[in-house]
């Protein structure tokens, strides 16, 4: 797929997903959807690739959906039309990004480089990790709308603040800078803004250097785990330690500490 909407690029391992209508400050539009979800599903499928990084061009992460959108042009509100017509309104267009996301078992970091609100704000929610430019903004704008969370933010929201804190957030609708995404546990870290993509990248290449069938299932772990038992977390982390067990990564490792030298992680 060519892409007009997302900038797509891979060097050292590392897939940098960009948004690309800064005019619109990265809302969303049918095209940046669909490029979107194919560029986090060719991340996934390429053994090349061992993180992803998202972020935005201009001065916006993303403005969620395109409120100035009408006609043809509004794939995702659908506003002219009625209930029966709108029942797959989301489904076939912005939730197609989570659903790849959720396919996507290598690490995903959001490089926040300004606001990030409404489903933009979800988005960001989607990612493994948030490092956010000092210059960044967010906030669960839909309340100001009259509209509710649609891309995931009920269910991402609480799993990352606590539920008191998104509900605040959420039925405030207020915008907030990133010093207090740091406070609240939102974001992993606040970095100046002209650092912000050499910070996203270092953390990326010193996870792409790690042992990725260890670093992927070890992910896996993490978010099934959110909806298992305890006991049926143990037996998920069995069958996972089995596998990287038999990897030659799991060999290198110890070997590359008994000769003190840096492990070098084949992926096998």
């Amino acid at each position: 797929m060519d892409y007009e909407a997302i900038l797509y690029d891979v060097s050292e391992r590392v897939a940098t997903i960009t948004l690309n209508r800064p005019e619109r400050m990265n809302s969303f539009s049918g095209e940046l959807l669909t490029e979107w979800e194919d560029a986090l599903r060719r991340s996934a499928e390429d053994d090349g690739v061992r993180a992803v990084i998202v972020t935005g061009a201009g001065r916006a992460f993303s403005a969620g959906a395109d409120l100035q959108a009408t006609g043809a042009d509004d794939r995702v509100l659908m506003a002219d039309k009625n209930a029966g017509e709108r029942r797959n309104s989301l489904r076939y267009t912005v939730h197609r990004v989570p659903q790849a996301v959720q396919y996507l078992d290598k690490p995903y970091i959001a490089a926040v480089n300004g606001a990030a609100v409404g489903a933009g704000m979800d988005m960001a929610s989607m990612a493994d990790i948030r490092i956010a430019s000092d210059q960044a903004r967010f906030g669960m704008s839909y309340v100001n709308v009259g509209l509710v969370p649609g891309d995931g933010g009920a269910w991402l929201l609480p799993r990352l603040v606590g539920v008191q804190q998104a509900l605040e957030l959420i039925w405030s609708g207020e915008l907030f800078n990133a010093a207090k995404a740091l406070e609240i546990g939102y974001v992993t870290k606040v970095v100046p803004h002209e650092t912000l993509m050499d910070e996203a990248r270092a953390y990326a290449l010193r996870l792409a250097d790690g042992p990725p069938v260890a670093i992927q299932l070890a992910k896996r772990l993490v978010y099934r785990a959110m909806n298992q038992t305890f006991q049926e977390a143990l037996e998920t982390a069995q069958a996972a330690m089995t596998i990287v067990q038999s990897t030659e990564d799991s060999k290198e490792g110890p070997r590359a500490f008994r000769e003190k030298r840096k492990a070098i992680f084949e992926g096998r």
